[in-house]
């Protein structure tokens, strides 16, 4: 029942992820960690892996209506595909409840930029390949690390940077699948190094991605309005982030049971001082004996 509840949420977040270029890991590593897998080992990694292949299935129809910007967003791929594994590493030093809190605050802040942009009309041009270039650099650095240590593509960073450098909201979706697919799988082989791997699990979710990203894609270059799909991305992401802050702010760590085994020699050391007076008492008896025996 658990895995079954498990693969609509995914596959119904993978369709509403797909129609934006995103791969869905804001959803898909609460649901995973809320359905009682561990944050780190498996939900971040598990997440990662659904996002990379969310986001390649989603570019498939993106790349057959020519939506993609290969030029514009290879550098800006490059960089995120090397920062995502460092990210990745990073994430096993810091505090779960450290992770939660960021990873809320990382979605409210794509939520409200979301909202933002929804009364914003359509750019009419755009800034030129080196600019685009040169801030792609820095910006997929930025988003593969964040995204790597979070379990997230990053593209809820990389989207609204692409539509401030001048892309439409299909374009900067379908150019986002495309660096978010690198940074996402880069980053799933990082956290592999120290993850776990459940493998029925990893197949249902896999299926619910498949399914739910193809209806997406091909949703978000058909028929889809820009305008509704910002509004109800938004709506998801506050909704997120409101259950990750609670969650963040009521987590309470296992303490471990310490069962601090006993010094043998401390033991000893302890017992000396009784086992003296005993053998004085003793050695005092005997001696007053042998005395009234005189």
């Amino acid at each position: 029942m658990l895995y079954t509840i498990v693969f609509f949420i995914i596959a119904i977040a993978s369709f509403i992820f797909a129609m934006l270029g995103l791969g869905g890991g804001m959803v898909y590593v609460p649901v995973l960690n809320w359905a009682g897998f561990d944050m780190v080992k498996v939900a971040i990694p598990l997440g990662l892996l659904l996002n990379g292949l969310n986001t390649l299935l989603a570019l498939i129809p993106f790349a057959r209506k020519k939506l993609v910007d290969w030029k514009g967003g290879m550098v800006m791929a490059v960089t995120a595909l090397i920062a995502a594994p460092l990210g990745a590493m990073t994430s096993d030093h810091v505090p779960v409840q450290t992770l939660k809190i960021l990873f809320a605050i990382m979605v409210v802040a794509a939520a409200v930029r979301m909202i933002w942009s929804v009364k914003k009309a359509e750019p009419k041009s755009m800034m030129s390949l080196g600019k685009r270039s040169l801030l792609g650099f820095f910006v997929g650095a930025f988003a593969g690390f964040v995204g790597g240590m979070l379990g997230l593509g990053g593209g809820f960073i990389i989207a609204p940077i692409l539509m401030m450098m001048g892309y439409k909201t299909k374009e900067a979706a379908a150019t986002t699948a495309f660096v978010v697919t690198f940074s996402s799988f880069s980053g799933y082989l990082g956290h592999m190094v120290s993850g776990e791997t459940n493998w029925l699990l990893t197949g249902i979710v896999v299926i619910a991605v498949i399914i739910g990203s193809q209806l997406g894609g091909r949703y978000m270059t058909q028929k889809a309005k820009s305008k509704q799909v910002k509004i109800i991305y938004a709506i998801v992401l506050l909704l997120i982030a409101a259950k990750m802050t609670y969650g963040a702010l009521t987590y309470q760590p296992k303490q471990k049971e310490n069962s601090a085994p006993v010094n043998s020699k401390d033991e000893t050391s302890m017992l000396l001082p009784s086992a003296a007076n005993n053998i004085s008492l003793n050695h005092s008896t005997v001696s007053a004996a042998i005395f009234k025996m005189q």
